[in-house]
């Protein structure tokens, strides 16, 4: 059980932030959104920017806490990381959101949109893997 602590309570601070954005600020929590709004030309929302600096910022706070780095293992070539970023930005702009934005805050206001989503990430998802271990692929 103590494997699954930290993702537990990682998932319910990410609840927390997604509920406090949109309680106090009427925001939804979609990351893609949020960065979106930092690119473009205009005012910088200051909630969008402390967002994403508490983002940015949970590593290093883990590093103070903990006493280390966490442990992040990649398994993939950086051209296959590469067209999975470039693949994943594509499919924001396409779904009008990301994963955070349709499967944290939308499921939980019962967006129609955000079920439908959701669905294709996981359903997606799933026969990437299932096809990837087909195909004895990392």
């Amino acid at each position: 059980m103590s494997t699954y602590l930290p993702s537990l309570l990682g998932g319910m601070l990410i609840g927390l932030s997604a509920a406090m954005l949109l309680l106090l600020n009427g925001r939804i929590a979609g990351i893609s959104g949020i960065v979106a709004s930092l690119i473009q030309r205009g005012p910088i929302a200051t909630a969008n920017a402390d967002f994403i600096a508490g983002l940015v910022l949970g590593p290093v706070l883990y590093r103070f806490w903990i006493g280390e780095w966490p442990i992040m293992r990649i398994h993939g070539s950086l051209l296959l990381l590469a067209a999975a970023g470039l693949l994943v930005g594509f499919g924001t702009r396409i779904g009008s959101g990301c994963t955070s934005g349709h499967g944290i805050a939308g499921l939980a206001r019962l967006s129609p949109r955000s079920i439908v989503a959701v669905a294709t990430f996981l359903a997606t998802g799933i026969a990437t893997v299932t096809l990837m271990r087909w195909g004895d692929l990392p």
